[in-house]
């Protein structure tokens, strides 16, 4: 891959991060993965100004990754929840919270504990054998294109 054209190179990353690529839009994920659905607690744990809460979350929504629900008719009042979509976020979370706590600050704020009583760590294996997946283990060949699926392309922003 390194002697391809020199041109901008369309992948998967930039169109995920196109969507999600946005520190607003990662936390408000990150607190719905908490069990944070509603949106005037999800702007005081993310320190998000209303605004800016209101665009992510619509553009989340938008693109499937958050769905709305009405809990309240008078006044109108909804929740946020992951969809499948927002929800397959956790292990990209996962990986950026191992990250940050090693590279990013002196001591973590939030401790996850798994079931089995045991800190949770990112781990990307191969599914179909099991091994572990790193820079040395996996080889880049150019693909067909990056076709982008959005349901909102009101910024312009997709392609």
């Amino acid at each position: 891959m390194a002697e391809q054209p020199l041109r901008v190179r369309p992948c998967s990353i930039a169109a995920a991060l196109g969507i999600v690529g946005e520190r607003w839009s990662l936390q408000a994920i990150r607190e719905m993965g908490y069990g944070v659905h509603r949106f005037a607690r999800i702007a005081a744990y993310t320190g998000a100004s209303r605004d800016m809460l209101a665009d992510r979350l619509r553009k989340l929504e938008n693109a499937g990754l958050v769905e709305r629900r009405q809990y309240s008719e008078h006044p109108p009042r909804f929740e946020y929840h992951l969809t499948q979509a927002g929800q397959e976020l956790f292990p990209v979370l996962l990986a950026l919270q191992d990250w940050g706590n090693t590279w990013a600050v002196a001591e973590p704020a939030v401790q996850l504990v798994h079931d089995c009583g045991h800190p949770p760590h990112a781990v990307p294996t191969c599914r179909h054998c099991g091994a572990p997946v790193t820079p040395e283990s996996v080889t880049a060949f150019p693909g067909r294109g990056v076709s982008v699926v959005r349901r909102d392309d009101s910024d312009g922003t997709s392609g």
